[in-house]
């Protein structure tokens, strides 16, 4: 039996409030006060910057941003620039790593495995790239000066550790609006593109078709015996977490 974990699917979700939840749902697993969360989002338009990342990486001014409808924000995860919006899946693990495995490499390697694995449940074969985070994919059309196309990002990976208690997490394309990569370097790398699932298959693909999947290979992985709850579950035990603690102290 793995060990129980929470599983909570928020939708559409602003990502000031995602930051925000996640503080406070790293503060109980801190004080294993709650179990470990998986949590499932989309965000509006949005791009944020891993505290390794550089400002150059963003192609767009403040105005271009504000007339496309793009937040902005710097955040303690890894990694350098992205690009999160409607269509793409957003995974934020809340996990204690030191009931699990204390390996950070370990652990990013296991969220891109998870999506590896989902990826191929469609019929499509992705895997990691030398060097390079995320999940990647056989490239499509060919650049000017490129004489085999290039792997394609499908999904990017940025993570924060805290006392062995994982935050932020993945960023899977299903169906997103790709021109918006274009206002960035995505996660630094020039010569990159990024791609989706509806892309790769030519159709389109629901969220309700990739979430489960995801789940159920991150469950495994890490040994979780996964609840799906509610957001105003998740909200209700993580308020009563809390006074517990405040009581405590």
């Amino acid at each position: 039996m793995g060990r129980n974990s929470l599983l909570v699917n928020l939708g559409l979700l602003d990502y000031s409030e995602a930051l925000e939840l996640q503080k406070r749902l790293v503060a109980a697993r801190k004080a294993d006060t709650i179990e470990d969360v998986l949590l499932f989002c989309e965000h509006p338009h949005v791009i944020t910057q891993g505290r390794n990342g550089k400002r150059e990486h963003l192609l767009a001014s403040e105005s271009v941003l504000r007339q496309r409808g793009v937040a902005f924000y710097e955040t303690s995860r890894g990694g350098d620039i992205t690009y999160h919006g409607p269509g793409q899946i957003v995974g934020y693990p809340i996990l204690n790593l030191s009931s699990i495995r204390r390996d950070v490499v370990w652990y990013v390697r296991t969220l891109e495995e998870a999506m590896i694995r989902a990826t191929a449940e469609f019929g499509i074969t992705a895997g990691r790239e030398s060097g390079k985070t995320g999940v990647w994919v056989k490239g499509g059309s060919l650049t000017s000066h490129e004489t085999s196309a290039a792997p394609e990002k499908l999904a990017a990976i940025g993570v924060h550790i805290s006392r062995w208690v994982t935050s932020h997490g993945f960023a899977y394309n299903v169906s997103t609006d790709l021109r918006f990569f274009d206002l960035i370097v995505p996660c630094g790398i020039g010569d990159r593109r990024a791609t989706s699932l509806e892309k790769l298959l030519g159709r389109a693909v629901a969220e309700a078709e990739v979430v489960p999947r995801l789940a159920k290979h991150l469950g495994e992985l890490f040994g979780l015996e996964t609840q799906e709850t509610s957001k105003k579950e998740l909200l209700q035990k993580l308020e009563h977490a809390e006074e517990s603690v405040a009581v405590s102290a």
